[in-house]
C-alpha cells in the first residue's frame, strides 16, 4: 500500500513533545521497562496510560489500563517501536475528512467529481487524508492533549478543500474520551465525515508479558473465543468491495451482536447503523473480568466492526459515515452520515471508552 505523506513546514511538534511532559509523574511499570521515546507523548491517570503520536497523524501508539488486581494491561493493540511512524500499524488512528473508503478515489459532489490519490491496496482512497500529517500540540495537561492540523498551508493533501481538524484525547477516571472536530476554512461547501480506528486486544495480557498476540498471525487455539460483544445496532449494509451498495438494510449475520455473544473466529468487516440512543456498545472480558463501554455522540451514526482471522486484535470503529458514503450521498441515498460544511462551519463529536473491573 502506498500513502501520501504530508509534512508541515517549520513544525515545532518535536520540540513540544520534548517539553510538555515536564512535571508529569513517570511512575509506571511500563516506563521502568523501556526508555522514553521522544516520538511519544504519554497521558496518565490512575486507570489509564495513553501514548500519543503527534507526528504520526495524531495516532495512538498504545492504550493501557490498570485492572482491579493492580496489573497494567494492554487494552489497545500496542505498536512495535519499529512501526511508530506507520499509523496503520498503530493502536488507533483518526480518519478525517472521511471514514474508510472512496471507490476508485473518485469524490463526487455538487455535480462535479474530484480524483483523489488511490492510496489503498484495493485502488480506493482510504482512511481520510490526515494519517501521515504532523499535528501541532495546542494544549497539554498530565491527562489530556489537544492537537490541531490546518491543511491551508500544506501541499499534496488528498482532499480538494481546505479544512482545520482538532483532536482531543482526555483521561478522566475510568474513561478515555476522544473528541474530533473539522472546520471548513475554504470558500465553498464540501462533504465530510470522520471517525477513529481503535484496535482492541482479544485478550488482556499484562504489559510486556510476551503473551499479547500482536500484528502477526496467531493460531486460533491460542486466541480463545475473545470477549463478549453487545452491539445494539439494528441495521447494516450490504457491501461490495467493502463499500455500501445502497441504503442500510438487515444487520449482516456475522456482525449481529444484538444478542451478546463471544467475538469468535469468523472474519468480520461490516458497517452497522441505527444504534440505540443512550445505550453503549459493550465489550466484556472474562480473564480478568473487565467491561469496556463504548459511548458515542449522535454524530457517530455508524459503527465499523472488523475482526481479521488469526489476529490478536479486532476493531470497533466509531464513524460518522458509511464506507463509500460520498457517492451514495451524491446519489441522494438517505442516512449515509455524510454531512456538508459551509465555509466557516464545523462539526464535532466525542466517543468514550469507559472501563469497569
Amino acid at each position: 500500500m502506498t500513502h501520501a505523506q504530508h509534512a508541515r513546514t517549520g513544525s515545532t511538534v518535536a520540540a513540544a513533545v520534548a517539553t510538555v511532559g515536564r512535571g508529569v509523574h513517570t511512575t509506571s511499570a511500563v516506563l521502568d521497562e523501556h526508555p522514553a521515546d521522544p516520538r511519544l507523548l504519554t497521558l496518565r491517570s490512575d486507570r489509564w496510560e495513553l501514548d500519543v503520536l503527534p507526528a504520526t497523524g495524531a495516532a495512538l501508539a498504545a492504550g493501557r489500563i490498570r485492572t482491579a488486581d493492580g496489573t497494567w494491561r494492554d487494552l489497545l493493540r500496542p505498536t512495535p517501536r519499529t512501526r511508530l511512524g506507520d499509523p496503520e500499524k498503530c493502536a488507533s488512528f483518526p480518519m478525517v475528512p472521511w471514514s474508510n473508503r472512496i471507490r476508485d478515489g473518485r469524490l463526487p459532489f455538487g455535480g462535479g467529481t474530484w480524483q483523489l490519490q488511490r492510496n489503498g491496496a484495493d485502488g480506493t482512497a482510504i482512511h481520510g487524508a490526515v494519517r501521515y500529517a504532523e499535528w501541532t500540540v495546542v494544549d497539554r495537561t498530565a491527562a489530556a492533549v489537544e492537537l490541531e492540523l490546518d491543511t491551508s498551508g500544506l501541499v499534496g493533501v488528498n482532499f480538494p478543500w481546505r479544512f482545520v481538524s482538532r483532536i482531543r484525547y482526555a483521561l478522566d477516571g475510568d474513561a478515555l474520551s476522544v473528541t474530533t472536530s473539522i472546520r471548513n476554512v475554504d470558500t465553498t461547501p464540501f462533504p465530510a465525515g470522520f471517525g477513529h480506528h481503535p484496535y482492541l486486544q482479544r485478550t488482556l495480557a499484562p504489559v510486556a508479558s510476551g503473551h499479547t498476540p500482536g500484528l502477526g498471525g496467531t493460531p486460533a487455539a491460542l486466541l480463545g473465543d475473545g470477549p463478549v460483544l453487545d452491539v445494539p445496532a439494528h441495521h447494516g449494509y450490504a457491501l461490495v468491495d467493502a463499500m455500501a451498495a445502497g441504503p442500510a438494510g438487515d444487520v449482516p449475520r456475522r456482525a449481529d451482536f444484538r444478542t451478546p455473544h463471544p467475538l469468535g473466529h469468523a472474519f468480520i468487516d461490516d458497517v452497522l447503523t441505527d444504534l440505540e440512543p443512550g445505550r453503549p456498545i459493550r465489550i466484556t472480558y472474562d480473564d480478568p473480568a473487565v467491561t469496556v463501554d463504548v459511548e458515542m455522540d449522535p454524530v457517530y451514526s455508524h459503527l465499523v466492526l472488523y475482526s481479521p482471522r488469526r489476529r490478536g486484535y479486532f476493531a470497533v470503529e466509531p464513524v460518522t459515515n458509511v464506507n463509500g458514503g460520498f457517492a451514495l450521498h451524491e446519489a441522494g441515498v438517505p442516512g449515509t452520515g455524510v454531512f456538508v460544511l459551509a465555509p466557516g462551519e464545523d462539526r464535532t463529536g466525542t466517543f468514550t471508552l469507559r472501563v469497569t473491573g
